[in-house]
């Protein structure tokens, strides 16, 4: 089995929200067979940011994808999770 690296987009529920706290609550959270690469905080439009995530993920298990995504929709402040790009690494 290989891994997948995959993009999330996470939008928060409002410009109030600490993209800060966003970030470090991720890694609190991941599922087993996830691996955080990165995070960006970006621009998205008139004052509103999101944080872009980046992690690695052993595809043994088939429902790890829809783990991940729900335990990124259960962090605090965060009203939207995107995956935005996907790929196979080996």
């Amino acid at each position: 089995m290989g891994q997948i690296v995959s993009g999330y987009d996470l939008l928060p529920e409002s410009t109030e929200i600490d993209l800060n706290v966003v970030i470090e609550t991720i890694a609190k959270v991941l599922p087993a067979g996830v691996k955080l690469l990165e995070t960006k905080i970006q621009p998205v439009a008139f004052g509103l940011m999101k944080v872009n995530a980046g992690f690695l993920i052993d595809d043994t298990s088939p429902t790890v994808g829809g783990d991940l995504e729900k335990a990124l929709a259960s962090i605090p402040g965060v009203q939207t999770v995107e995956c935005v790009s996907t790929t196979t690494y080996y």
